[in-house]
């Protein structure tokens, strides 16, 4: 692939959600979070004393970042700006791509992380538990988050799916 339009589709994210206002998020975010807790309560239970922790998921060509708080009680997932993220116990950064290639399970966290397409910052312990929570999850949780928004939301991820494989030079067909 063409170097130049790798970089167009990897900047698409960002092109895409820069008009958004944050706060038209915030109902989407908390039926996928709650929904998540409620149909996969093994994935909090896995986490142990780390499902109280602050995650910030940074999708690094989208301009915000994510900050998710597992806690089975009150499961929180809220979109901030990065220059007004609150206190968090640990960072996870890498392009939208590879951020959803991890929670499916299908690229290794160590390997990203030694390869820098990670990045891993604050509570280590808490990022391998989660990681290790999402590993032993049967299925894919970007399917869950899909099939919550029915059919527009099983065609974005197949979409996103298609730019994934298009980066990566493959155009094999995963239904969504």
């Amino acid at each position: 692939m063409d170097p130049s339009h790798k970089s167009r589709l990897q900047n698409l994210p960002r092109i895409l959600f820069a008009p958004l206002p944050l706060p038209l998020l915030e109902p989407i975010l908390s039926k996928v979070v709650c929904t998540i807790s409620r149909n996969r309560p093994e994935l909090t239970n896995r986490l142990g004393v780390h499902k109280y922790k602050s995650f910030v998921i940074d999708p690094t060509n989208i301009p915000f970042a994510l900050l998710l708080q597992p806690n089975p009680d009150e499961p929180s997932l809220r979109a901030y700006r990065r220059n007004q993220l609150p206190p968090h116990d640990a960072r996870i950064a890498g392009t939208l791509l590879t951020l959803l290639d991890m929670v499916d399970g299908k690229l290794d966290g160590d390997a990203l992380f030694f390869t820098r397409d990670l990045i891993v910052e604050g509570d280590t312990e808490a990022v391998v538990c989660l990681r290790n929570a999402l590993d032993d999850i049967e299925g894919s949780i970007a399917n869950d988050i899909a099939d919550i928004f029915k059919t527009p939301g099983r065609a974005a991820l197949a979409a996103v799916r298609r730019i994934k494989g298009e980066q990566h030079g493959s155009y094999e067909h995963d239904p969504a």
